[in-house]
């Protein structure tokens, strides 16, 4: 356990504000203009690639229930329209949110909303061009836009790290399939979460009954994964290989014809975790075997 310094209620939220100021300072794409304070947004009004159509508290609700939003989490959302997103993830579930909105007096708009619902202290609404912040930050992204958009930002949200979540109100990702789908009434939203890269070939040590590194081989399409693992010149296929986040996962009958389940955790070139001991097996734990990777250049 790391040593931690209390900081007094009333610094840690001098600190809490000072840290949402300078990191909205360094991602913010311009400042707004003077704006009406009178202004409110209609229903089906254009916008630079999308129409503002305000989403459901319900759907609100529902997608960053699962998404699992939390008090450690900075959620972006990425055409913020009203702030309705932003203000719940602060609100209802203790998140950090900052909206990026095109739309100057939208923008406005939603800030003025923020403070009206005492959350400015944790949520702040930029005027900005989404396609040119640095959401990169975030742990979480909510998208309410088009699918062409949506398919536009796709290599940038498969460039982030590794477990971010990403939920979107109505429209998919082309063929990159969402791990859940979110019906509420006749509304729908996706879930994913952006998987760690790990297509190419690695070198295991540390699995038993083995006299050399193992060699892992992988091929991937967004979250999906197929491979084979060669042990001492044998080789054997994966069996329900899977990465969630930065947790990789697989399973193959070793040479004593014996399914192993491996459990690995990705960072960057290297892996490690540890042989999952077999189902049901509560009593007198078999020995862990702690397993080692990185990947070949």
């Amino acid at each position: 356990m790391t040593a931690s310094i209390v900081v007094p209620t009333a610094r840690r939220l001098v600190l809490g504000l000072v840290t949402l100021s300078l990191f909205v300072a360094m991602t913010a794409p311009r400042a707004f203009a003077q704006t009406d304070d009178s202004w409110r947004p209609q229903r089906g009004q254009t916008g630079k690639d999308v129409m503002w159509l305000p989403t459901p508290d319900e759907l609100i609700h529902r997608l960053l229930e699962v998404a699992r939003v939390g008090p450690d989490d900075l959620v972006f959302d990425l055409g913020a329209g009203d702030g309705k997103i932003a203000i719940a993830a602060a609100r209802r579930h203790g998140a950090r949110a900052v909206g990026i909105e095109y739309n100057p007096k939208l923008a406005a708009y939603a800030q003025r909303q923020v403070e009206l619902a005492g959350v400015a202290d944790r949520v702040s609404i930029l005027h900005g061009d989404l396609f040119k912040t640095d959401f990169s930050k975030a742990t979480v992204l909510t998208l309410y836009l088009l699918e062409e958009l949506n398919q536009q930002l796709r290599p940038q949200l498969l460039r982030m790290r590794p477990g971010t979540r990403i939920v979107s109100n109505s429209f998919a990702m082309g063929d990159w399939e969402p791990d859940h789908v979110v019906r509420v009434g006749t509304q729908v939203g996706y879930y994913w979460m952006v998987p760690a890269q790990v297509a190419g070939h690695w070198l295991l040590e540390g699995l038993p009954g083995t006299q050399n590194p193992a060699r892992l081989s992988l091929s991937q399409r967004y979250q999906r994964l197929a491979g084979s693992i060669e042990i001492d010149g044998r080789s054997a296929p994966l069996f329900a290989p899977s990465i969630d986040g930065a947790r990789l996962e697989f399973r193959f009958v070793d040479s004593s014809d014996l399914l192993k389940t491996v459990r690995l955790q990705v960072s960057g070139n290297d892996l490690e975790g540890d042989i999952a001991p077999p189902h049901g097996m509560l009593e007198n734990p078999p020995e862990r075997y702690v397993v080692r990777g990185r990947r070949l250049r």
